[in-house]
């Protein structure tokens, strides 16, 4: 049976409550289809801040799903949970061609970062046909080799504002698909954790030299899959700041009506 995500039971407890990895926050969620120009139905989620009011939008890719990666890995779940409540921010998540997650199994199959163009460009002509703001590419290990390869080309070019990556391995991403970012002049984020399996921050600045308006954020003691709340907590506040374009601390405790994720 396919997850509902309005079926959240949300209880207030009259006293501020500490906002933990299962916590969820009130926001208006709903289940949504994709469609791809290959003729693909790719199935995702959108949360919408309560009160409508859209400070911003990231439209995230996720990490390699022959290796698990799918539209509820962890820090992007939490993102959706804590985002529209805490800073006004959308979050849409689809799972690409061939990646299952209780909301169901996008169709075709997994085509190594190729067909996954058609995915990506389904997502940003979603998000505009909604009419979300200050739309932003977020992608994590695969998913920031889609955003690197196809976010700097049209039509996505013109429909978003920015890259943030976490965890980029730069594998499938060549330096051709830097020299378009480079050109397109839009800010890119790296955030790239000390211990990462596959790109470190010194070899992380030297490879994004290229882009000059590329900034690479070292995430001390972090590593590739950003386990532990203080490395999710260090990545929300790092993608909150980038698309607000002010600093942002969130809070670690809500006041107000809360459910609990499974």
């Amino acid at each position: 049976m396919t997850f509902d995500p309005a079926s959240y039971q949300f209880v207030d407890s009259g006293q501020p409550e500490e906002i933990r990895a299962s916590s969820v926050l009130p926001a208006h969620r709903e289940n949504i289809e994709l469609h791809t120009e290959d003729g693909l139905t790719l199935l995702g989620e959108l949360a919408l801040p309560e009160d409508g009011n859209i400070r911003g939008t990231l439209i995230t890719l996720h990490p390699l799903p022959t290796h698990g990666g799918f539209m509820d890995s962890h820090v992007y779940r939490k993102a959706s949970f804590r985002l529209p409540a805490l800073t006004g921010i959308a979050v849409l998540r689809f799972n690409t061609r061939g990646t299952s997650s209780p909301r169901g199994t996008s169709q075709g199959e997994f085509e190594e970062g190729v067909g996954e163009r058609f995915d990506l460009v389904a997502a940003c002509q979603f998000a505009v046909d909604r009419g979300l703001a200050n739309r932003w590419l977020l992608g994590w290990s695969f998913g920031t080799e889609l955003v690197l390869k196809y976010g700097a080309l049209s039509p996505a070019l013109e429909q978003t504002e920015g890259a943030i990556l976490l965890s980029p391995p730069l594998k499938r991403a060549d330096q051709t698909d830097l020299d378009h970012w480079a050109a397109s002049g839009k800010p890119v984020l790296a955030l790239v954790p000390e211990f990462d399996d596959y790109l470190q921050p010194e070899a992380a600045q030297q490879r994004f030299a290229r882009v000059p308006q590329a900034e690479v954020v070292g995430i001390d003691g972090g590593k590739h899959l950003w386990v532990g709340e203080k490395y999710v907590q260090r990545a929300l506040n790092e993608i909150s700041s980038t698309v607000l374009g002010q600093p942002i601390e969130l809070p670690t405790d809500w006041n107000g009506p809360m459910a609990k994720a499974q």
